[in-house]
């Protein structure tokens, strides 16, 4: 009886003071549990989001494919054509905040009103003192797959990485590239896990309601956690549309980035419950 009194003691308010840190004086909405059938719901629903609001969407995604062709050009230009690559993967760690505008845009949908292109890109600065805190967590997470990319090929190639010209002969045709390969992905496929279960319900929850980015990335930890095994198929795709998006040369991320950003707008509201 004594020792469980003692536990009682200990863990009690260890649990509530864990919630109070990571939630403040607001407590954690509950989480629904979902099913992998709803999953495909959401691409579905996301897609109808899409051409609901057919202007204002895919010139959101013509944004970013502009922006992913300036990159590229810009380091083909100086000579750093090696860090194509690293940059298009570290494009799949940052895409949840660049979608903020097109959750607004679904959020506007559900409620029966219009929105513009403009007023989408304006939710960035309803919520900049939130939306930044999560853009730096993920600018270093960007950073440091960057820095464990370069490590991981100085490891196998111990030589700076070859111009794109030479990049298949040099670097996928040498007997040390499935290795390489496999552990990249390895490595890579962590970092991403992390910034999934930090991104895939927090973004969407800073724009449609008032918390702070650390009580949204804890309910993303949450909710993620609860549908773990919905949240790896759910994940998996997001990565094979935006993937497909990326290989048409970035054509393809006109459409792709905003059914994946309207997609994970209701994976949220399916996820989150809404105490109204």
């Amino acid at each position: 009886m004594a020792t469980t009194d003692t536990q009682e003691k200990f863990t009690r308010p260890f649990h509530h003071d864990s919630n109070r840190y990571w939630f403040g004086d607001r407590a954690p909405p509950p989480v629904n549990q979902v099913t992998v059938d709803e999953s495909a719901h959401w691409l579905a629903m996301g897609w109808s989001d899409l051409w609901a609001a057919p202007r204002v969407s895919l010139s959101y995604g013509a944004v970013f494919v502009v922006t992913a062709y300036l990159i590229f050009f810009g380091l083909s230009a100086v000579g750093m054509e090696s860090l194509i690559l690293p940059m298009t993967a570290g494009f799949m760690l940052v895409g949840p905040l660049a979608a903020v505008g097109l959750y607004e845009v679904s959020r506007r949908h559900a409620c029966a009103e219009d929105i513009t292109l403009r007023e989408a890109f304006a939710t960035f600065f309803r919520r900049s003192d939130q939306l930044l805190v999560v853009g730096l967590t993920l600018m270093v997470m960007m950073l440091a797959w960057f820095m464990v990319a370069l490590l991981i090929f100085a490891s196998f190639y111990h030589s700076a990485p070859p111009s794109m010209d030479r990049f298949l002969s040099d670097i996928l045709m040498a007997p040390q590239a499935p290795l390489f390969l496999l552990v990249g992905t390895v490595v890579g496929g962590v970092i991403a896990a992390a910034v999934f279960t930090l991104t895939a319900i927090s973004v969407p929850m800073l724009v449609d309601r008032d918390v702070s980015a650390v009580h949204a990335m804890a309910c993303s930890v949450r909710a993620v956690s609860r549908n773990w095994k919905v949240m790896i198929g759910w994940a998996a795709m997001i990565v094979l549309v935006t993937g497909f998006g990326l290989a048409t040369f970035f054509v393809g991320l006109a459409i792709t980035l905003p059914l994946v950003g309207h997609a994970t707008w209701h994976a949220y509201k399916a996820i989150i419950v809404d105490n109204g």
